[in-house]
């Protein structure tokens, strides 16, 4: 279903724990982090959308979350021509969201990646509410950033904002290895056993990467670089 702008109508979902801390999903097979996300079908009001989705890409029901807002208007963004659909082209520009905010009542273990007979992410983490933009997408950060300053009035205590969530929205291909310090994460869970091991020898690789990132950036100037 695309309007007569070209646009997708599409709900995301930005879930949150007791601290405040967001669920990042990385994409199946890809290198890529997001919130959930997905089309709404044809008649299909944005609320109920939102609940479908979340459920067939995080495993949750309704009683697992409480809605704490919403954006009051669409946000949209431009996919690449290159992304798009042959038969789409000239027609189909990109999406248009709605998003919500959700607040975890349940309980970890009630996220189950597999809920669904084609997941969309093999592995996921607790990420500080201010997510790295240089870890999605570029022509989706723009809209992360609105989304995430939006629905940020709908916690109690509004998280402030990390200087390098601010920072990544000018990253592009190509920054430097100190610019695009990886994000640590709480926790995590994988798709299997031999996926477990690989993400946590990749999350070692990347502490020490970053520590010695900082190490070089901090001795020969006794200054903290700012990203």
């Amino acid at each position: 279903m695309i309007d007569r702008d070209g646009y997708r109508p599409n709900v995301a979902i930005v879930l949150c724990n007791a601290k405040n801390q967001v669920f990042w999903g990385k994409r199946i097979r890809e290198h890529s982090w997001q919130f959930p996300q997905g089309g709404i079908k044809q008649g299909e009001a944005p609320e109920d959308a939102m609940y479908r989705e979340l459920e067939e890409e995080t495993g949750l029901k309704r009683e697992h979350v409480k809605i704490l807002g919403r954006t009051k208007n669409w946000l949209h963004y431009n996919v690449p021509s290159h992304w798009v659909k042959r038969e789409w082209r000239g027609t189909y520009k990109g999406q248009k969201q709605i998003w919500y905010l959700l607040r975890l009542t349940g309980r970890d273990h009630d996220i189950q990646l597999r809920a669904s007979e084609h997941p969309e992410f093999d592995a996921w983490r607790w990420h500080d509410y201010w997510v790295p933009l240089d870890s999605v997408i570029e022509f989706k950060r723009d809209v992360y950033r609105k989304a995430l300053h939006q629905l940020a009035r709908y916690l109690e205590k509004p998280p402030r904002v990390s200087p390098r969530h601010v920072a990544d929205s000018r990253y592009a291909k190509g920054s430097s290895l100190s610019e695009r310090r990886p994000a640590r994460a709480s926790a995590i869970e994988v798709a299997s056993p031999n996926q477990s091991q690989d993400v946590a020898a990749s999350e070692l690789l990347v502490a020490e990467i970053s520590i010695a990132v900082e190490k070089v950036q901090i001795e020969p100037s006794a200054q903290v670089a700012s990203d």
